[in-house]
């Protein structure tokens, strides 16, 4: 594999990593931690082009395109460990070539990390998780998170109406977005597992919640990356771990197939997709080394590749090219917004 880095911006704690098509073209977003922090985009053949998305909101950890909508996101906003009470919520973006981009509030759910937009069968669903239920202090766990669901209308700025459909998941802070038996689903892990959660089969029912791994799990993702025709699973443990594993489904149960080999600290970020032809893991560390890496299946053992460290990435997003693949991450140790392009 060959990578090509595109420093696209110092940020100061840069949290978020994602993109959008904007009338057809690929534009990469990042967005801070930082309280009255920035969100910019940046497009063009070499990301060239930046435009302010908002500047005065922090705590941006997730932005995600609204399905069979045009240059519309919904994004988290003022999620903070450390403020009490939680401003955290969900506002509305659009981007109008006359105006630019235009921020409305949607929502207000406290302590609210990570959320998704799932369609089926015609119908946008609305699914986030709070890391806790409230907190009186960063270091308070007392309180578990929860799951709440709903639909989202077509105007999401006239307010979701959310239902609790999972509670009792203390340190709710993995998710990653799978398919099951032919539907969308999310992977929800905590302290108490991995829950995996589907949405209805038509507008009233029920949502389906199972567990499928007990365990301490920080962050989750999925690929068959030995090609076998299961996927294959791979966690941080515990919270914000030093720790991440690969697990192989055997008889209905996953077990350890692989340890990550290098000392790790506040390891935060996963994701599971091909990558320069191959399925992969990538991830990203913030601590020790503060790396940002791919672990491919090649020749019956894991390799691990090293694409940088020292920059420590809180977040990342991989993208699909016609002739290489890209990953957007926010690199918050090293304070940067960076793009690497990479061909096999």
């Amino acid at each position: 594999m060959k990578f090509n880095k595109i420093h696209c911006d110092d940020m100061t704690r840069c949290y978020c990593a994602s993109h959008i098509e904007i009338d057809g073209e690929l534009v990469a977003l990042f967005a801070s931690e930082d309280p009255t922090s920035v969100c910019h985009a940046y497009s063009g053949e070499n990301f060239e082009h930046k435009e302010v998305v908002w500047d005065n909101a922090g705590g941006c950890m997730s932005i995600i395109p609204i399905p069979n909508k045009k240059n519309e996101f919904l994004a988290v906003q003022e999620f903070y460990l450390k403020v009490n009470p939680s401003l955290a919520k969900i506002v509305w973006g659009k981007y109008e070539k006359e105006t630019g981009w235009v921020i409305k509030d949607v929502l207000h759910l406290p302590y609210l990390h990570r959320f998704d937009i799932y369609h089926k069968n015609g119908i946008n669903y609305f699914i986030g998780a709070t890391i806790a239920e409230d907190k009186k202090d960063k270091e308070d766990w007392s309180k578990s998170g929860e799951i709440f669901a709903g639909v989202l209308p077509d105007d999401p700025t006239k307010g979701i109406e959310l239902n609790k459909i999972v509670d009792g998941c203390f340190r709710n802070h993995g998710y990653c977005r799978g398919e099951f038996e032919g539907s969308v689903c999310g992977y929800f892990a905590s302290d108490q597992g991995v829950l995996r959660v589907t949405p209805p089969d038509q507008l009233d029912g029920d949502w389906h919640v199972e567990k499928i791994m007990e365990g301490r799990i920080s962050e989750i993702a999925f690929v068959d990356i030995n090609n076998d025709g299961i996927e294959e699973m791979m966690t941080i443990e515990p919270f914000h771990g030093n720790t991440m594993k690969i697990y192989k489904l055997k008889d209905g149960k996953y077990e350890c197939d692989f340890v990550y080999p290098y000392e790790i600290d506040f390891a935060h970020t996963l994701v599971g997709t091909k990558f320069c032809g191959k399925n992969s893991f990538l991830g990203g560390v913030r601590r020790v080394n503060a790396e940002l890496f791919v672990i491919q299946y090649i020749d019956n053992k894991y390799e691990v590749t090293i694409i940088e460290n020292g920059v420590g990435p809180a977040n990342i997003d991989v993208v699909h090219r016609e002739n290489d693949d890209i990953i957007i991450a926010a690199n918050h140790t090293k304070n940067e917004a960076a793009i690497y392009v990479a061909t096999a």
